[in-house]
């Protein structure tokens, strides 16, 4: 590829990723609890809002937390013993365990994450799951299944780098950083890249190149991109997109009844029978030269009414109501639970389940099961990928080719008791099912059923062993008898 056809490559790509990246920016924020109070008033911000600025009650992290939890790939099937061990530990090496949950709390909040796999001095393949803000594909037009080109950027102190990878050949970047690091913040805040204008990429020889660009020995595009609930029309869709906004409203309400609360908590003064009362006005000497009413600002924060005229006079003072906003708040938790298919007892203490039955509570969380489903479906098919490009790495085409049809196996969703899992599986097994199949159903990991398998042979060769040795011996005994007699 020409270099400046790679290097507009470059800067088409990088305008994409960058335009994403506040989204990702809020998306985030309101997964770890950094939530704005929006909603309100322009009076009452004003007047109130910094007083709980830093407060949230954050359901976005629950939702994503729910499915996140559930989701683990725990090997690897439907191709040879040895090829799939291999590939398996390549990825361990890896701490792949790890880097998946990782990206899988990443793809829940902000759509999407990615998995670059390359290899070192020697051949040995590098698997990173990587952050949205930082990569992006550029997928055929007519196919949007084939990638075409791919960008990795990230900074340090000083330089921002981009690595754009294609079939063939990998070209390195480097330019200045735009916004400067603040040391003070941890390594991974300083790697957070902003909003940056795009271009004025120059060329990169990296450590150990021998020339630029180098080339691809893969021959395909390294990455490989997971996204949450992908659609036809090619964007994928973040899990906590529509509650954002109930959450905006949750933490107004609690906004609300808190500043309710604290009006509650004070004792309120009335006035019958006076005008309001009046601040004196002073001249530079001190003197009185006239007055002026209280601000009404001031009447109201300060708990103070007037009220004027002969017949002015007051009934009563009720106490303030404030289960009108916690009601409207489990109503709106309610639909959080019902929007994103989360089961209502993980958002919910007890309000309107303490009297369920453990079957009830089991069927609620079929939504999310469902969900967790829906996820591990759209994730197959990029973690084959992933497996394709360990092997392509290894140099081992045969099995790189055999990958496209690997299995993944996926510790359950479904979350079950010890012994309602026990239960099912001895009846199963009294129907007639594979041992070997029964501890899949049990949720065993491949590498965990090769070595159940080998210690039940183990034992049945020993109770076999042992089986025949009291059978030769009872025949030994009984010859011995008739010599006897």
């Amino acid at each position: 590829m020409d270099v400046d056809v790679a290097r507009k490559l470059t800067q088409r790509i990088y305008t994409r990723l960058n335009n994403r990246r506040p989204d990702i920016e809020r998306a985030e924020s309101y997964y770890e609890g950094d939530q704005p109070l929006n909603f309100a008033t322009d009076e009452w911000k004003k007047a109130n809002a910094s007083r709980y600025a830093d407060f949230s009650d954050n359901w976005c992290g629950t939702v994503v937390n729910a499915e996140a939890e559930r989701l683990k790939p725990i090997g690897v099937t439907n191709l040879p013993k040895t090829a799939a061990k291999k590939l398996w530990d390549a990825l361990q090496m890896n701490e792949f365990d790890a880097q998946f949950s990782q990206g899988a709390v990443t793809a829940l909040t902000a759509k999407r994450c990615f998995v670059i796999v390359w290899g070192d001095a020697d051949d040995n393949p590098i698997v990173t799951f990587e952050h949205p803000s930082s990569v992006e594909i550029e997928y055929d037009w007519e196919n949007p299944r084939l990638r075409t080109a791919a960008l990795k950027t990230w900074v340090d102190e000083d330089d921002e780098f981009a690595t754009l990878y294609t079939a063939d050949e990998v070209f390195k970047w480097i330019r200045p950083r735009v916004t400067p690091a603040d040391e003070l913040e941890s390594m991974s805040e300083q790697q957070r890249q902003e909003f940056a204008a795009s271009g004025g990429w120059q060329e990169r020889q990296g450590t150990g190149d021998d020339s630029w660009p180098i080339d691809n020995p893969l021959g395909v595009v390294p990455v490989v991109e997971i996204q949450n609930r992908p659609t036809l029309k090619g964007d994928p869709l973040s899990e906590i997109q529509g509650v954002m906004p109930m959450q905006d409203a949750i933490n107004l309400l609690w906004a609300y009844l808190f500043l309710a609360a604290d009006y509650a908590s004070m004792d309120a003064r009335v006035m019958l029978g006076t005008q309001p009362p009046m601040i004196p006005i002073l001249d530079d000497d001190g003197k009185p030269i006239g007055s002026r009413p209280v601000d009404m600002k001031d009447l109201r924060e300060r708990r103070l009414i007037t009220i004027t005229g002969d017949n002015a006079k007051i009934d009563s003072w009720k106490a303030a109501q404030l289960n009108i906003f916690t009601e409207t708040i489990e109503i709106a938790v309610g639909h959080i639970a019902a929007q994103t298919r989360t089961p209502p007892h993980y958002l919910v203490a007890n309000k309107g389940i303490s009297n369920l039955s453990g079957d009830a509570l089991k069927s609620a969380e079929i939504g999310l099961n469902k969900k967790a489903g829906e996820f591990i479906t759209f994730t197959d098919p990029q973690l084959r990928e992933v497996l394709r490009l360990v092997a392509l790495v290894k140099g081992d085409k045969k099995t790189a080719e055999a990958t496209r049809l690997a299995k993944i196996v996926w510790e359950s969703p479904e979350i079950r008791s010890e012994a309602q899992l026990a239960d099912a599986l001895v009846k199963k097994a009294q129907m007639g099912y594979p041992f070997e199949y029964l501890l899949e159903l049990d949720g065993r990991s491949p590498a965990e059923i090769s070595r159940i398998m080998k210690l039940r042979q183990k034992e049945l060769d020993a109770a076999l062993g042992a089986g025949v040795q009291l059978a030769v011996q009872g025949a030994i005994d009984d010859g011995s008898d008739e010599v006897g007699e």
